[in-house]
């Protein structure tokens, strides 16, 4: 077997408003134990979203959190052009930053959300990311 990617990390500012925007999202993560400030979730694709507060800062004391920009995109793939749609209306109107409407890129027909602390979620219909293709 080659590399998997099997886990992505987002170090967040506020664990509850995060998983509020994941699970809004669609994500079933689970409520973190009182005495670990981290939510888990196991995707169909087999890759976790991992959702830790504070964690970055007390493994490596040289952290610094980005001030500007963003670092990561995170592809979810939703379906069809009407998921990326109705995807986007939920988030937007739930509050959630916009940042690239619903639009047929060069590659899929895709949305931009900002998650609440800056990651841009990537909303796609792009059949070359649905888990239930993917080649064994």
């Amino acid at each position: 077997m080659g590399v998997q990617l099997g886990m992505v990390g987002l170090d967040v500012r506020d664990l509850r408003r995060s998983i509020a925007f994941y699970r809004l999202l669609g994500l079933d993560l689970r409520d973190p134990h009182p005495d670990q400030p981290v939510s888990i979730c196991r995707m169909e694709s087999g890759v976790s979203l991992v959702l830790a507060e504070g964690f970055a800062a007390s493994s490596d004391p040289s952290w610094v959190r980005p001030e500007r920009g963003y670092q990561q995109v995170l592809e979810f793939f939703v379906g069809d052009d009407a998921a990326v749609d109705a995807e986007w209306d939920r988030l937007t109107s739930a509050g959630y930053h916009g940042r690239m409407p619903p639009t047929r890129t060069t590659g899929p027909y895709a949305a931009m959300i900002d998650d609440p602390d800056g990651n841009v979620v990537l909303i796609s219909s792009d059949a070359a990311a649905d888990p239930s293709t993917a080649a064994a």
